[in-house]
């Protein structure tokens, strides 16, 4: 029997996805959501704030993640989307809890994730790229001819997707890494970077983060906390996800160690004569592994219980690595006793995934604003009490 060129590549597929199907389990199948199904403590409701951000505005190339990164500029909620390479602007006037539209701050970027504001400024980290542009007419437009480009030389491929913070006078970019258990030649991979707001005198502020995808800064301490996105291939229940209390110098251990400074000896098979984690530093929360922990942030606002007030809120992108599906919730962390309590959840309906929460950001009026990429929707949750 001869084989045509189509019909072996047909095979060699089958075959890898029975391979996948092996290891991993049946892979989550991917159903329309609605918001009813989410489950939320008593008093709490969550509702559509905006939605077709996965299939509207401008057409790009590539996977399909919708919303990723949010930011609040004078009320106004905007939104990064990577495969449509844009930001957007969701203007909610008649402040009906309902985005009017999603219009385009700006088009045209690589990839573009997180973005801040600071004295005048937008900061946008695209893959390859760092750069900041100006909205001098605050009508939410971008004016490209003001764009400066403050990092052009950001390595691209592995995990790629590029967080930016800005405090105190200084931006702090996460990189993910470049594999899933290896040693970096770039040391920004795996790392945060510290740098001037205008690109110059950047350093690596701390490293040994596989993927940091999530920073946020405690509104009170000023302290920089990340979740990051352990390895994968150790199990179902290996290594823990985590969240990090991200200090300068510091080395959190990956590709060697991992969680509370356990040592990874399936990468790392040397024999030492001293632990190789005792100079790691270990995680502040380890987590369900292969959680996929996003997006974080803290709650000060003014309408959630007092029980609610100065927690940490999680956004668990949800696994794949792993035979029995987990994650695709929002989780909300007592920063007293650091105990992690489920908050939103229902993404999860047995094998089936209806959402992926991406990011989670405070409103004016004390609600929160949840991304999913995979609906291409924003909800947002309130107390009614």
């Amino acid at each position: 029997m001869k084989w045509s060129y189509l019909g072996i590549i047909g095979l060699i597929a089958l075959i890898i996805l029975w391979a996948g199907y092996s290891q991993l389990g049946v892979r989550p199948s991917v159903i329309d959501d609605d918001p009813a199904d989410i489950e939320l403590p008593p008093g709490f409701r969550i509702e559509v704030f905006a939605d077709g951000l996965g299939d509207s505005l401008i057409s790009y190339p590539g996977p399909a993640p919708g919303p990723r990164m949010m930011l609040l500029k004078d009320g106004m909620l905007m939104v990064s989307i990577p495969n449509k390479g844009l930001i957007a602007v969701l203007p909610d006037l008649n402040k009906d809890h309902k985005a009017d539209s999603a219009e385009v701050f700006i088009d045209g970027l690589n990839r573009p994730h997180g973005l801040d504001y600071s004295d005048g400024w937008f900061y946008i980290a695209e893959e390859d790229r760092l750069i900041r542009v100006k909205d001098a007419d605050n009508n939410f437009i971008a004016e490209k001819e003001t764009i400066e480009v403050l990092i052009d030389n950001i390595p691209t491929g592995g995990h790629a997707t590029r967080t930016v913070k800005v405090h105190n006078g200084s931006l702090y970019m996460s990189m993910g890494s470049s594999c899933n258990a290896c040693y970096e030649t770039d040391i920004r991979r795996a790392a945060i970077t510290r740098c001037d707001l205008n690109g110059n005198n950047c350093t690596v502020f701390s490293s040994g983060m596989r993927n940091a995808v999530g920073m946020a800064f405690h509104p009170v301490t000023g302290k920089l906390y990340a979740t990051e996105n352990s390895r994968d291939w150790l199990g179902d229940d290996l290594p823990p996800d985590e969240i990090n209390l991200v200090e300068q110098g510091k080395d959190y251990g990956w590709p060697v160690c991992y969680g509370k400074s356990i040592h990874d000896t399936d990468f790392d098979k040397n024999t030492y004569i001293r632990n190789p984690c005792e100079d790691s530093t270990p995680s502040l929360i380890d987590l369900q592994a292969h959680s996929a922990p996003l997006g974080l942030n803290f709650y000060y606002g003014n309408s959630f219980p007092a029980e609610y007030f100065g927690n940490m809120f999680v956004c668990f992108h949800g696994s794949w690595n792993r035979q029995e599906p987990t994650g695709y919730k929002v989780v909300r962390i007592n920063m007293n006793d650091l105990t992690v309590h489920d908050f939103a959840t229902g993404w999860l309906k047995g094998d089936n995934v209806i959402g992926r929460p991406v990011d989670v950001i405070v409103s004016d009026d004390g609600s929160l604003f949840v991304s999913d990429d995979n609906e291409g929707r924003i909800y947002r949750i309130y107390y009614a009490g």
